[in-house]
């Protein structure tokens, strides 16, 4: 399969689970070794043994930020080791950064003292934003980024990312089951299933005029507030 994230856009993957949308995140991030093909990062062949910066340049944002942060560390100091040992900042300049990762995330310097028990679901997963952005990616892989939020704080965290995008030129892959998120966030998207490629294109392209029946089964099967909402057209081929 070929994917292709373009620069300072969003490309959503979506898929049922066991497409191999998490398999696809790891081997962007290089967590994973391909069985076969490469990846590209501006031009050049990643190596399946990638140097500190080629590891730093992809980030992860993983689905559960309950579990993504260590809770006996604070943020300061979850962000702090990263901006020392990574970046190799001297520590005045780690605990201004810090403040300036806080203020990209939309948190208080208040949060800095505070253990990730102490925060909310999406104030986690802010937390676990900004540790990404810590180490200065180009890419963030943002793996089912909402699904374990609130209803009422998924939109506020997908409109973060859309900011980041925005303010930073990042590029963003979001892996996501739901066509709706990909399609209120997303510039492009490509449909998964079985770890194959089902379609790929302009996100609300793919999402309105579905033109295999997997994507539209995945479509049909969105909750709707309103029968007008993204409206598929059921006659594509």
């Amino acid at each position: 399969m070929d994917l292709e994230v373009g620069v300072g856009r969003i490309h959503g993957i979506v898929g049922e689970s066991g497409s191999g949308k998490t398999t696809l995140a790891k081997v962007l991030t290089g967590q994973l070794r391909p069985d076969a093909g490469e990846v590209f990062l501006g031009g050049r062949v990643l190596p399946a043994r990638r140097t500190r910066d080629e590891l730093s340049a992809i980030q992860m944002i993983y689905q559960d930020p309950y579990s993504s942060l260590d809770p006996r560390m604070t943020v300061r100091q979850t962000l702090t080791e990263l901006l020392r040992l990574v970046q190799g900042l001297s520590k005045p300049r780690a605990q201004a950064r810090c403040l300036e990762l806080l203020d990209q995330v939309a948190l208080p310097a208040s949060a800095l003292d505070g253990y990730p028990g102490q925060f909310s679901g999406g104030q986690r997963q802010r937390i676990a934003i900004a540790r990404a952005l810590a180490v200065e990616p180009t890419v963030l892989v943002a793996d089912e980024p909402t699904s374990a939020l609130d209803v009422s704080i998924q939109a506020a965290v997908l409109d973060l990312l859309l900011g980041l995008r925005d303010r930073l030129g990042l590029s963003i892959v979001v892996i996501s089951h739901n066509p709706a998120v990909v399609r209120h966030l997303c510039d492009d998207v490509t449909v998964m299933l079985d770890g194959e490629v089902v379609e790929t294109g302009i996100a609300t392209q793919v999402i309105d005029h579905p033109r295999s029946e997997y994507t539209r089964a995945l479509v049909a099967a969105v909750p709707r507030l309103f029968a007008d909402e993204f409206p598929m057209d059921v006659d594509a081929t």
